[in-house]
């Protein structure tokens, strides 16, 4: 029987940039091996940046966990989150077949435009 080993197995793994990045905000995919920040709620979510990092240069990238993300708008505790604007976390609302796709979490702590504690599930 034939055996199969992952390209990276669950956890952080290594990119290239398409445009800056700063720690902790969430990353898309964004072409080909590359990744940049999130520029509103997307299923092409890959995780959180490690540390800062100039267009062009390799970022590792945050997988699950547990995270303190930048909030856009109010978000409650227990409520899914997705991607928003600028890398930050916006409350996702009720899941339905077209956007559910979209949830990267769930918020363990209450935010208002601030930073907020998040659970990834991916």
């Amino acid at each position: 029987m034939a055996e199969y080993t992952p390209l990276v197995p669950s956890g952080p793994f290594t990119s290239t940039t398409s445009a800056a990045v700063t720690a902790g905000k969430c990353l898309v995919a964004s072409g080909d091996d590359t990744v940049a920040h999130s520029g509103g709620a997307s299923v092409a979510f890959v995780g959180v940046a490690a540390f800062d990092a100039a267009s062009g240069a390799k970022v590792t990238v945050l997988r699950g966990g547990v995270h303190s993300l930048d909030a856009s708008g109010a978000i409650a505790a227990g409520e899914l989150v997705t991607t928003a604007a600028s890398g930050a976390v916006a409350a996702h609302g009720t899941p339905s077949a077209s956007n559910a796709v979209q949830v990267i979490g769930v918020a363990l702590s209450a935010a208002a435009s601030d930073k907020v504690k998040v659970l990834l599930f991916r």
